[in-house]
């Protein structure tokens, strides 16, 4: 399908963001559009921080799922959000006693919203238990744990699911299709950075439960997007790591780090991260024909689209917003999108777009580029 400019911005118009995505790309309307079914599949969230938050928002905005059980250290959080989604306190368990998930069969599947380096552990018990797994990213802290979570899901025959949520985010969508209609031309070089101050007392900075520093955290997202944006996998790495020796809070962990890819194409990306510094994350891509560029690319709301580019002969500069616009109760849409997707595969048997196999390649890549900065990771 082609689409002129003001085609496009028509169509942004008329359908907003998550309507455009859909229209532009049929074959991700199942993760836009869930379709509503006679079941709902029944998850378990193991793990109650932030990011668990919003995703129990957008299971409960997704038609086919429901919240059914809750797993945590802390009771009173447990029964506070339990009370919120109509779980019953029967189902609310200790990381101890998570096992008797075994037996709830109101559990279909289990979203893991732990530390990095719990994620293998977790995503492994809860295989043995019969139950699918949606997994936050990183997958794990070791390429071998990623490969443990694939066997142990595969031996089970459960799904494993990554969350890359930018996978499901219609501007990111967008982006995609204008690079992949041609409307800049070929690609020929990417640059892309995301990265915050730390605070001293987030658990991040410890290789204990981060694993590595701000790489693993959200340099990931500008690794996976020089994928998703070249459709290629990466041929080699050069990086470089900085610490400052002056402060306490990278004892343990990196504060920066910036690496290059090259790709088969020779596309070539440049990219960087901090856990020092505030860099709002972005992506800009430039090609034989023009660039496009999205701002806060990797955030949960407020992304925006901007490109410039050379039509029959005829330079068009355009600037397109594209939000990702909270629904009526002021969640981000892509966590709903993530939901929904991996439960209709769950109940179409289909495999994620995002599988324990997307997770493994960005896993083995920042193994490759640690390597190349002289940094050590198993």
């Amino acid at each position: 399908m082609s689409i002129s400019r003001r085609e496009f911005n028509r169509n942004i118009t008329r359908l907003g963001a998550l309507g455009l995505a859909a229209e532009l790309l049929p074959s991700l309307t199942s993760p836009l559009l869930a379709q509503p079914s006679s079941r709902k599949i029944g998850y378990a969230v193991i793990g109650l921080g932030r990011i668990a938050d919003l995703h129990m928002q957008g299971i409960h905005l997704s038609p086919n799922a429901k919240i059914t059980a809750l797993v945590s250290g802390h009771r009173d959080k447990a029964e506070k959000y339990a009370a919120q989604y109509g779980v019953p306190t029967s189902s609310i368990y200790s990381y101890e006693n998570m096992d008797a998930l075994r037996n709830n069969p109101a559990v279909d599947a289990v979203y893991i919203c732990l530390p990095n380096s719990m994620h293998a552990e977790y995503t492994i018990r809860a295989a043995k238990l019969g139950k699918h797994v949606f997994c936050e990213k990183p997958m794990a802290t070791t390429v071998a744990d990623a490969q443990a979570m694939i066997d142990a899901c595969k031996a089970a025959n459960v799904k494993l699911m990554i969350g890359y949520r930018c996978h499901y985010e219609s501007t990111n969508l967008a982006a995609i299709k204008l690079i992949r209609e041609g409307a800049i031309g070929q690609i020929q070089s990417i640059q892309s950075a995301f990265g915050f101050s730390c605070g001293a007392d987030e658990w991040r900075l410890t290789k204990a439960l981060g694993g590595h520093g701000p790489l693993f955290d959200v340099g990931i997202y500008c690794l996976n997007a020089t994928r998703y944006l070249t459709g290629e996998e990466p041929a080699s790495f050069s990086a470089y790591a900085y610490s400052n020796p002056n402060d306490p809070r990278f004892r343990d962990v990196e504060e920066n780090l910036v690496w290059i890819t090259k790709f088969p194409s020779g596309v070539v990306a440049s990219c960087s991260t901090s856990y020092g510094s505030n860099m709002d994350g972005y992506y800009r891509v430039y090609g034989s024909k023009g660039w496009l560029q999205v701002d806060t690319a990797f955030s949960y709301e407020g992304l925006s689209l901007k490109a410039f580019y050379n039509r029959d002969g005829v330079t068009e500069s355009e600037r397109t917003v594209v939000l990702n616009q909270p629904n009526t109760e002021k969640i981000p849409q892509q966590f709903v999108n993530e939901a929904n997707h991996f439960t209709q595969c769950i109940l179409e048997n289909k495999t994620p777009t995002a599988p324990g196999e997307e997770g493994l390649k960005d896993m083995t890549y920042m193994r490759e580029i640690y390597r190349s900065a002289g940094i050590t990771m198993a």
